[in-house]
């Protein structure tokens, strides 16, 4: 049975500052669930109805705790306008940081990301293009926001996120002889560009682009043309957008 106490707890972990003090991030849906049952992660509460248990059969043993729900009582946890049969309270990892692990490969780093859904679906993004690691600005949106986690469709189980000084970590990863590739609209053309299989990928905020400090460290500028006729195009491309042509330009050269 769920207990006053415990409905309290889940609902306030739609709060950054009680996600970050309990160290914890919430996971919504039957298949989100399922994978994060199945990733290794501790998963410290499944709530989930009789519905989920039986599709799911021996899989809520991965759980420490578990508890079975109404529908009324699942509506009252989750965050979602329709929600489905599952929800869990999941330990964040622990991701220690290497500068040696991102040497021979392709990175992504993000400066200054505000929107959850494009973060969500950049790192969809990261994990469809088999991007192991995701450097973030300390002021890029939190990656266990639970927008976020829904956007990102399972990837966040995969991609190691990591919050970094982001200026000067990347001026010592150039330093290494990785190149810093940055998006900007007075960039060479992509199609172009000689571009190294590895390296780090920088890509900006929503409406400024790359920060200043950001772009000092920054190797090469790149930029994804428009084929629009007469001008009569878009101005430019949402950031999601964006990442996913410029990782697929890169893979594509690699393949």
């Amino acid at each position: 049975m769920l207990s006053k106490n415990k409905l309290k707890y889940i609902q306030s972990l739609a709060r950054k500052k009680n996600r970050e003090a309990e160290k914890v991030f919430l996971v919504e849906g039957d298949k989100m669930v399922a994978e994060a049952l199945q990733s290794g992660l501790q998963v410290k509460l499944l709530c989930a109805t009789s519905r989920f248990s039986a599709g799911h059969p021996g899989l809520s043993a991965s759980a420490m705790e578990t508890i079975e729900v109404t529908d009324d009582e699942l509506r009252k946890l989750s965050l979602l306008q329709s929600p489905q049969n599952a929800l869990a309270v999941v330990a964040m990892p622990v991701v220690p940081f290497s500068q040696k692990e991102l040497e021979n490969k392709l990175s992504l780093a993000l400066d200054f990301i505000q929107d959850p859904g494009n973060m969500g679906t950049i790192i969809r993004l990261a994990d469809w293009f088999g991007i192991e690691h995701l450097l973030c600005s300390t002021t890029t949106v939190d990656c266990y926001n639970p927008k976020v986690i829904q956007a990102s469709m399972g990837a966040i189980f995969r991609v190691k996120i990591h919050y970094v000084d982001l200026p000067q970590t990347l001026a010592e990863l150039q330093q290494q002889g990785l190149p810093t590739y940055g998006a900007f609209l007075e960039g060479e053309n992509i199609y172009n560009k000689a571009l190294a299989p590895q390296g780090i990928l920088v890509m900006g905020n929503e409406g400024n682009g790359i920060s200043k400090d950001v772009e000092r460290v920054i190797s090469d500028k790149i930029h994804i043309p428009s084929f629009a006729t007469n001008g009569s195009g878009s101005e430019s491309l949402n950031v999601s957008m964006a990442t996913g042509i410029c990782l697929s330009e890169f893979r594509r050269r690699k393949s």
